[in-house]
């Protein structure tokens, strides 16, 4: 696995690269990826945090898995390829995205134009084994990817934490809520949404209103 990073990220990583949990789990993902089919490509482990650097990004979305079916992971939490089907939580994402701001369900589910306007789509596990949801959980990534989260809490200010499920909300106490923006609510996956979770957040106006009021471009959506 090559950790082949944005220098800002790797300015504020590089002794996370040496630290024996990382270590650990770099063998453990190379043995993955050499034994059995994973994702997202080895390419790709990193996209989400290579479009963002540091002092650019101003919204963070935090999933938890990539997605285990073939084609669908490409390093960005929630998006799938153009070409690849939307599963069913990035089509409820849409569904509230009309919603709120009246904008067009996209023929694509590729969230790259989100990201390299600063929004980190960042899963809290990177990899994942083919059809076998959470197989890399608590490996280490997630020790990798709580620092990411407070590094961003700690050197910038203004940043758009949104938090959707339980899973995500847990990581609210790594950030710094007297310096960002934390909005939370149910996940958009249709168990939660289709019980009155998610639907009616009104978090990409919200988002855009608040980086608006702090001199910040809005996300395009």
């Amino acid at each position: 696995m090559n950790v082949n990073l944005d220098s800002s990220w790797k300015k504020e990583l590089e002794n996370t690269f040496n630290e024996p949990y990382f270590l650990e789990l770099v063998r453990f993902i190379k043995q993955e990826y050499r034994n059995h089919t994973c994702y997202p490509p080895g390419k790709n482990i990193f996209s989400a945090l290579d479009d963002c650097p540091l002092y650019k990004l101003k919204v963070v979305i935090i999933g938890q898995d990539p997605y285990h079916g073939k084609g669908q992971a490409h390093g960005y939490c929630f998006s799938v390829p153009n070409g690849v089907n939307p599963p069913p939580s990035l089509i409820n994402i849409f569904k509230e995205l009309e919603d709120d701001l009246n904008i067009t369900i996209p023929d694509n589910g590729d969230l790259t134009r989100w990201s390299k306007q600063g929004v980190l789509l960042l899963n809290s596990t990177l990899t994942v084994r083919e059809n076998l949801a959470g197989s890399h959980q608590n490996k280490g990534w997630e020790i990798f990817t709580d620092k990411i989260i407070e590094i961003i809490s700690s050197k910038r200010n203004n940043v758009v934490f949104l938090l959707w499920g339980s899973y995500a909300k847990s990581k609210a106490k790594l950030i710094d809520n007297a310096n960002h923006l934390i909005l939370t609510s149910g996940h958009p996956s249709p168990l939660s949404a289709n019980r009155g979770y998610w639907f009616g957040n009104k978090h990409f106006s919200k988002t855009n209103s608040y980086l608006k009021s702090n001199g910040l471009d809005e996300v395009l959506w």
